[in-house]
């Protein structure tokens, strides 16, 4: 017995350890900005010592641009090899920092080009923008052709606008390296992020652009990470605390979730008639259950309720990589809708499995027939003094609704 009770909690750490894991698969392409400290494989420890699964792979040649990845056999390569999570795009150091028209040339289509390279090997994939940071003194190289690269704050300012940009241009996520650099900058100055030349990162710089990473990808915290490469506690802590303040507490300046599926939808109510509108954003396919024992697979569907009521409806829309729920209550009433019963059925006979529906006058209209769920079998127009319909072979009861402008009767039909 003692050992059954020792072994039943060992069990259920376990399964709870593997539960609370996330994997992710992440190509990088970038250069030296991406290369040196090994980010990957610092952002790969980073979520390892925070539980979590990170699978990574790179191509980061000294001094490459979008240019040269979106034509480069290795690069496209590795995209090509499909199951990657998110691929994060690092340009070229000063580029995106240029006039923004030089950027639209330079930058831009090039960046358009290796989006699409991603989605057409990896329809599920998230392009992630590494969004880099100004150099210490700013670009003095450049600083006489264009005075905001004279410092790091403008240098900065036009990473930031031209990333964020590349960002809404492709329907991609932005992950805020710079705009977390800029921060620690601003409020621990002591914490030197750069390496001896002013430009690349040290191991600080670097350790803070896998907080931001981590928090981009997983979109979670990377407060409390184990992992702290060679820094002392106190500043991985500070980098750590940056990292979540700027992605975590500001999600929406990123563009994150620009790809997922949202399930919103708006309801129009006229009488025993509802009109649904999809309102959500990147839904491809759409199952909605309308609480009355029908569904649809429209974008936009209508549905016909038999009876007033209080129904669940419910949205489930997806692209085939994730899926989002909605659900509402639609109120059917009859009051105040301008929904009128009428009686102009007169008599109903049966032959074999078919209906004779008379009426006492001319009718000119549509009927819904119904089965004993609630879903609709069948409906048509017609119009003159009688109606004749069949019913499903299966036994049991049929809800038959007629219809002739606003006005409506139904009737019981036993099979």
């Amino acid at each position: 017995m003692t050992k059954y009770r020792f072994l039943i909690p060992i069990v259920l750490f376990c399964v709870t350890a593997i539960k609370g894991q996330t994997t992710k698969n992440v190509l990088f392409l970038g250069n030296s900005y991406t290369s040196v400290n090994n980010l990957p494989s610092l952002t790969q420890n980073l979520a390892t010592s925070l539980g979590d699964v990170l699978t990574v792979d790179s191509n980061t040649p000294g001094g490459y641009t979008f240019n040269g990845h979106s034509t480069n056999s290795t690069s496209l390569n590795k995209i090509a090899q499909g199951g990657w999570d998110y691929v994060v795009l690092q340009e070229q150091s000063q580029i995106p920092s240029f006039p923004p028209s030089q950027v639209a040339t330079d930058s831009y289509p090039y960046s358009a080009i290796l989006v699409d390279s991603i989605l057409s090997a990896n329809p599920c994939a998230v392009p992630l923008f590494y969004m880099t940071w100004g150099r210490e003194n700013g670009d003095q190289s450049n600083c006489a052709s264009y005075a905001p690269l004279c410092t790091y704050d403008g240098m900065q300012a036009r990473l930031r606008e031209s990333y964020l940009e590349m960002g809404v241009n492709n329907d991609a996520e932005v992950s805020p390296v710079g705009a977390a650099w800029k921060y620690v900058r601003d409020n621990y100055p002591t914490i030197d992020l750069y390496s001896s030349d002013g430009s690349h990162p040290s191991i600080q710089g670097s350790y803070l652009a896998a907080c931001v990473h981590y928090a981009s990808i997983y979109k979670k915290s990377p407060v409390g990470a184990s992992f702290i490469s060679t820094l002392s506690t106190a500043d991985a802590l500070i980098l750590q605390t940056a990292a979540e303040m700027i992605v975590i507490d500001s999600m929406s300046n990123w563009n994150f979730g620009v790809r997922n599926v949202t399930a919103d939808f708006s309801s129009n109510i006229s009488g025993f008639d509802v009109a649904f509108n999809y309102l959500g954003s990147n839904g491809i396919t759409f199952d909605w259950i309308f609480g009355d024992g029908n569904s649809s697979n429209d974008e936009n569907p209508e549905n016909t309720y038999l009876t007033n009521g209080s129904y669940s409806v419910e949205l489930i829309a997806t692209d085939g990589c994730t899926s989002d729920t909605s659900t509402a209550e639609v109120i059917i009433s009859s009051t105040g809708l301008g929904v009128q019963e009428i009686d102009v059925i007169s008599s109903v006979s049966k032959e074999n499995d078919r209906y004779k529906i008379k009426f006492n006058q001319y009718v000119k209209g549509s009927y819904l027939l119904y089965n004993f769920s609630g879903k609709l079998v069948s409906n048509g127009d017609f119009s003159g003094e009688q109606l004749s319909i069949s019913t499903p072979s299966v036994a049991g009861y049929y809800i038959l609704t007629i219809r002739s402008g606003e006005q409506t009767q139904s009737i019981k039909l036993v099979r």
